[in-house]
């Protein structure tokens, strides 16, 4: 996996989350308290979500096969895709069961000081966790939001990860809500209500992720600033006079296809248009090194089949052919 996939962070994520779990289950031995329980198997699924976005990142370095030819980029999006799924069960709907158990029969919180100890070293350690996190995130974020920047990253990890730490420790101070007014009322309801609050949080943050990997699974175009550079790049103003129309895909986080009709002159000699077509690839390249699949076709413009518009039916996810009666 590249720098940009966020190697850094999902490591720090994953250490910080291992050793999280281990005490966050130590306190919920001694304590009995739902939160801690909801709160350790929070912990240990996401060192399953970091070990998940580590694997994806490994099968996605394989090299392209004949069965495969544009490789095996998107693995990451789809080990991203089973992390909103892992969150949102094993997470988040335990979290309410546990709650929900919880509330219905509450019972007074043992030896306190194990959830509360436990409870400020996780969120001690998570905030390590994310501080990382948003180092990793800054360097790629530029002048985007944290909102723009989740949602058009095409590398999931660090979204991913900056999610799940955010969640965590809004999770943390709820648990510690949670315990503390159990503690203060004696009544152990409150538990309960702090551990439904966790499981609610995890279940929209896992919405959230999904929502996000879905639309990196479907398929997404180059980003705005990426797909002005390819504009500029193909036409020469020469040989290669405009864009009849442009497709491009992200195969995975760094790699990009680029597809594209160009105008070339009516009295252009095949070499000039092989020429030219070999000329825009190698600026496409210097301009976006991430297009590393480019299909460009010569055409001639017309300003009459300009005016017409697209072919809906000769575009990927157009109206289909009405069958044929014969």
């Amino acid at each position: 996996m590249s720098a940009s996939g966020g190697t850094k962070a999902i490591v720090a994520a994953l250490g910080a989350n291992l050793a999280i779990a281990v005490s966050k289950f130590v306190a919920f031995a001694f304590s009995g308290s739902s939160s801690m329980l909801a709160e350790g198997v929070h912990s240990l699924a996401d060192s399953g979500n970091q070990a998940l976005l580590l694997i994806g990142g490994k099968k996605a370095q394989r090299e392209a096969t004949p069965q495969h030819p544009f490789g095996y980029g998107r693995e990451r999006y789809i080990y991203a895709f089973l992390v909103s799924i892992v969150l949102f069960s094993v997470g988040g709907m335990f979290a309410v069961y546990e709650g929900y158990e919880k509330i219905r029969h509450p019972h007074e919180i043992e030896h306190w000081y194990w959830p509360v100890g436990v409870l400020v070293f996780a969120i001690l350690a998570e905030g390590f966790s994310f501080r990382t996190a948003i180092k990793e995130s800054n360097q790629l974020r530029g002048t985007h939001s944290w909102a723009e920047f989740i949602r058009r990253a095409k590398a999931p990890e660090l979204p991913v990860v900056l999610l799940e730490d955010f969640g965590a420790l809004i999770g943390l101070v709820l648990a510690l809500g949670g315990v503390g007014i159990a503690l203060l009322t004696g009544d152990g309801t409150w538990d309960g209500i702090g551990t439904v609050c966790i499981g609610v949080l995890l279940i929209l943050i896992a919405l959230v992720l999904a929502a996000e990997t879905k639309s990196l699974l479907l398929g997404e175009a180059a980003g705005p600033e990426n797909t002005a550079k390819i504009e500029a790049a193909i036409v020469d103003g020469d040989t290669v006079t405009r864009i009849i129309h442009m497709r491009t895909l992200h195969l995975g986080p760094e790699e990009l296809l680029v597809a594209a009709k160009i105008a070339v002159e009516h009295d252009d000699t095949a070499t000039e248009v092989a020429s030219a077509i070999n000329a825009a690839e190698a600026r496409i390249r210097a301009a976006v090194p991430i297009a590393r699949v480019i299909y460009l076709e010569p055409d001639i413009y017309s300003e009459a089949e300009a005016a017409k518009g697209p072919d809906r039916a000769a575009t990927p996810g157009g109206p289909s052919q009405a069958p044929s009666d014969h």
